[in-house]
């Protein structure tokens, strides 16, 4: 299944045609998005029996109106130099342990967004975001991905001036800025990627721009979440031994090479520039930068 935030809704989607989960099942779960969360595992049973495109309440959607899929998570985790060539280009040595931040859940947005640009070093990092289905504590490596309850699209937008303020460096902030977590279209359930023929822990991330309108796309990153240093399952089981995962909790977990800081010359995004990331089995965000 997909689950996306339809206007503020909880929708199951499948293409663009949308199922309100609150009239879907006559009042059973609410309208709000983080209820899918707090009550997953009644909620997958009652949602993967439907037939979402064949319904009689499914209605056609707009993509402009998808919103983050989990828009207010009480805790959003983010892993940093988590593919080796992207710790290469960084000029790092790679990590023996999870590198672990936070975005700070003001900073979500849609798969569709338009994002004020707050300096002239502001550049891209596409990632696989991972929603947490079932939390706990010390969750075995072997069980983790049955606490994930789906997948999705997500870019850590980041303001680099601001996230090397000082000396040591911090990354929350200069990541942390209006629209600078866009993520979406959906979330979208394991089953429904075996399902599609994806393998969840080997899906192809790809990012490219467009410098104005009617431009031809420039690829800026392609990789595999294959290459991951510390794959899905070893990081929600690491994650656990030290916090509580709650369900709805977000997981960015890395980006490949390809980033503007790591280039010679280096470049960040300036405005009029559009951003389109896709993940294999999950779908495609696009962001379009203003000052």
């Amino acid at each position: 299944m997909r689950i996306a935030n339809l206007a503020n809704r909880a929708t199951l989607v499948s293409g663009t045609i949308g199922l309100d989960v609150e009239e879907a099942s006559d009042g059973r779960f609410g309208p709000d998005p983080e209820g899918v969360w707090s009550d997953w595992a009644a909620f997958a049973a009652w949602a993967c029996t439907l037939d979402v495109p064949g319904h009689p309440d499914a209605q056609p959607f707009e993509e402009r109106d998808l919103l983050a899929p989990v828009p207010r998570p009480s805790q959003v985790f983010a892993i940093g130099l988590n593919y080796a060539d992207h710790a290469v280009e960084a000029s790092m040595e790679l990590p023996e342990n999870p590198l672990v931040f936070t975005k700070f859940p003001s900073s979500l947005t849609g798969a569709e967004a338009t994002v004020r640009l707050t300096g002239d070093r502001v550049d891209w990092e596409a990632e696989l975001v991972v929603v947490i289905g079932r939390g706990g504590r010390n969750i075995p490596k072997d069980e983790a991905w049955d606490a994930v309850a789906g997948l999705t699209v997500g870019q850590d937008i980041s303001d680099r001036t601001v996230q090397n303020w000082g000396k040591p460096a911090q990354f929350n902030l200069g990541k942390s800025f209006e629209n600078y977590a866009p993520t979406g279209p959906a979330v979208v359930t394991l089953d429904e990627l075996r399902s599609a023929g994806h393998d969840p822990a080997a899906l192809r991330i790809h990012c490219e721009i467009v410098d104005e309108a009617g431009g031809a796309p420039r690829t800026l990153q392609d990789g595999t979440t294959a290459d991951l240093i510390f794959p899905v399952d070893e990081l929600v089981a690491r994650l656990s031994t030290i916090v509580e995962l709650r369900p709805g909790d977000i997981v960015f977990t890395g980006t490949p090479s390809g980033v503007g800081l790591g280039r010679t010359p280096q470049v960040f995004l300036r405005p009029g520039q559009r951003l389109i990331t896709e993940i294999e089995g999950l779908g495609t965000i696009r962001q379009t930068f203003t000052v």
